[in-house]
């Protein structure tokens, strides 16, 4: 079995330049192991933010033109497992559809306080939030138009972590018949995760780091007062109660897929900066 690890610090789809720099460090952060060689994905540099709204999308030709960078990559690769390393959540799109063209029963798994079945309709133009819409289908029209593979069934899908929904994000959950449940007083049990893990032969997980509590882990969009993105509230959960999931799942399934998306190492960037600001730094 070959597993790749793919870099995708994409900024172009959240709009913050430390969605690239949480990507960067993040590889540096993951346990190392030679035998899953790392390609990464080209993608819009930080310092070309904001980007244009074209057609209700924010960096439309940055977005569109890094998925199907990232597409090309995997399928000159060909691998049989990918760990996506990002970046904010769009990255999950060229991976998951590879997957689910190598696997077309594969389940998925999403560990996030949104629901990210956004289209630009909806009046919020950053692409992170329409990610999983476009790969179960019916979701924004220039996302999934990019999408190589048949969609994914919607009862192949279980949200944990989910927090409160806006009435656009009901609404398309509702008419393309994907169970939800919100999880605003109760996670979900462990023994509904399991079941659902050991349906399939094969399941992607996509993890958000923003399901965690903005009290207890910083490195969250929502742990930064300044940021207002689209009105959504942060995740609930606590670093055990995820580690506890993870490892539920682990031994429940052959994961093929393992995204984690939106590290926002917020205290790391501005430190970076102040280092890169002394001239015997960056200096001969």
């Amino acid at each position: 079995m070959k597993t790749i690890r793919l870099l995708y610090p994409d900024c172009a789809g959240g709009g913050l330049s430390t969605y690239a720099f949480g990507a960067r460090l993040l590889a540096h952060i993951l346990p190392p192991n030679d035998r899953q060689p790392l390609i990464e994905v080209p993608a819009a540099p930080p310092d070309v933010l904001p980007l244009p709204v074209t057609d209700g999308i924010a960096g439309l030709e940055e977005v569109t033109a890094g998925i199907r960078r990232a597409a090309a990559l995997i399928e000159d690769a060909a691998p049989d497992r990918i760990i996506t390393i990002g970046g904010d959540c769009l990255v999950s799109l060229a991976p998951f559809d590879y997957l689910h063209g190598r696997f077309p029963d594969a389940g998925i798994l999403w560990i996030d306080a949104h629901p990210d079945v956004s289209t630009a309709a909806c009046g919020y133009p950053n692409a992170h939030a329409m990610v999983l819409g476009a790969l179960l289908g019916g979701g924004e029209p220039a996302l999934e138009a990019l999408r190589r593979h048949p969609p994914f069934a919607p009862d192949h899908l279980l949200y944990a972590g989910l927090q409160g929904l806006h009435d656009y994000q009901k609404e398309f959950l509702d008419r393309r018949g994907a169970a939800y449940t919100v999880q605003t007083e109760r996670f979900l049990p462990l023994d509904e995760i399991r079941a659902f893990a050991s349906r399939f032969e094969r399941l992607l997980v996509h993890l958000d780091i923003d399901v965690l509590d903005p009290a207890f882990f910083h490195s969250t969009y929502f742990a930064n007062p300044a940021l207002t993105g689209d009105g959504s509230g942060g995740g609930r959960m606590t670093m055990d109660e995820l580690a506890a999931l993870l490892a539920c799942v682990s031994s429940a399934a052959d994961i093929a897929g393992f995204t984690i998306a939106e590290y926002l190492p917020f205290d790391e960037e501005r430190l970076h900066h102040l280092f890169a600001g002394l001239p015997l730094f960056t200096g001969p």
